[in-house]
């Protein structure tokens, strides 16, 4: 399990105890600017008092648990209208919609995909770019995002 899905069981209850849905999270544990991001939302939209009582609360957990070893930054904050995709079930939310995609290693010969997301099957993803489709493993994908 990535370091980010290990996170992610940790804060999904307390995000939804305060009622909100854990969207993903993103880490970037390297660097000279480390950083743990959270993505939340909701049916009512994510304002700036949101993400500051979910930073409260991880932040007292992370405190407490020390999960991650070393210094880093904590940000949480919504999805936005170019929201990163985490999941299937997201994928499938947005299949019609236009995607941006970077994959963990090179898939014919390539590691970045933009199109329309045509479908999913399975654990694949068929992404639409002109004329020609990619089919794509999902466990492959580093990050994806909708294009706005």
């Amino acid at each position: 399990m990535q370091r980010s899905e290990q996170l992610k069981v940790l804060f999904e209850p307390i995000v939804e105890a305060l009622g909100y849905v854990l969207w993903g999270v993103e880490t970037n544990l390297t660097g000279k600017d480390p950083v743990v991001r959270i993505f939340i939302d909701s049916d009512e939209g994510v304002g700036v008092a949101a993400c500051a009582d979910v930073s409260h609360h991880v932040g007292a957990m992370l405190d407490v648990e020390d999960p991650i070893s070393g210094e880093y930054r904590l940000e949480v904050s919504s999805p936005g209208l170019d929201r990163p995709l985490f999941t299937l079930e997201q994928f499938e939310k947005y299949q019609g919609c236009n995607v941006k995609l970077r994959l963990r290693k090179p898939f014919e010969d390539r590691r970045k995909f933009s199109g329309q997301l045509v479908a999913i099957d399975g654990d694949e993803l068929v992404i639409r770019e002109g004329d020609y489709e990619y089919i794509l493993p999902v466990q492959l994908i580093e990050k994806a995002n909708l294009v706005a």
